[in-house]
């Protein structure tokens, strides 16, 4: 169907901010109270995944018990510990925001960040305020996080689009999967680079195959202003 992006929706860790070594690092400290080694091959595994689905695989696999709810808790927390007062929005992804903004585009935010998370740290970078609206895989009316669609389907419908009105900017193969599960365009900018990239980035309509380091705004808001 050939129609015009009127909605931008971005991932938030690795997309919008460098985030992924506070993960590695908290992510890191949690397993060790469980007599776990977190080690960097298992952080590229899960990078993308969503907190809740993480804390569900480590339950599956290593039989760690305990609630999920209390879980995800107590992994947060970890997490907080590490990048509060230490998250870096990425430039050139400012920029973009900044022409999305001025040119009239409905932006939204969809992470596998906890809720609360998001609340800080959106308020602690200044990012707040881009967003038209903003959501967590754990937010209600969502079912499973990404590789699934929900979280993106759903912000489609809070922005009042059609999936196909939107594009999407991930950083990873399960946020890039869930942008086409969706059904809507997709702007991967990869933030862990090793060649070959998983098959799953080329699904991409934009990729940017270095990463962060060669994403241009300019080159990305002319594919958006220009799809049809």
């Amino acid at each position: 169907m050939s129609e015009k992006l009127k909605a931008v929706i971005f991932d938030f860790d690795g997309t919008l901010v460098d985030s992924e070594k506070n993960y590695y690092i908290s992510d890191r400290n949690f397993l060790k109270e469980f007599g776990i080694e977190f080690t960097e091959e298992m952080q590229k595994e899960v990078s993308g995944m969503g907190n809740l689905n993480f804390i569900k695989k480590l339950k599956k696999e290593y039989g760690i018990k305990g609630n999920e709810k209390e879980l995800l808790e107590r992994k947060n927390a970890h997490y907080l510990a590490i990048a509060k007062n230490n998250t870096k929005v990425f430039p050139e992804m400012k920029r973009f925001l900044d022409i999305l903004k001025e040119n009239g585009y409905k932006l939204g935010l969809a992470s596998g960040s906890s809720p609360y998370i998001l609340d800080i740290l959106l308020e602690e970078t200044g990012l707040i305020k881009y967003f038209d609206v903003v959501l967590s895989s754990e937010s209600e009316n969502i079912k499973n996080g990404k590789p699934h669609p929900d979280v993106y389907l759903e912000a489609a419908r809070r922005l009042n689009f059609k999936p196909y009105e939107c594009a999407a900017v991930e950083d990873s193969k399960y946020g890039v999967e869930a942008a086409k599960n969706a059904e809507m365009s997709c702007i991967a900018v990869p933030y862990v680079i090793e060649k070959p990239l998983h098959p799953s980035f080329y699904k991409a309509d934009l990729l940017f195959e270095n990463g962060i380091k060669d994403f241009k705004s300019e080159i990305a808001f002319s594919y958006i202003l220009n799809f049809s």
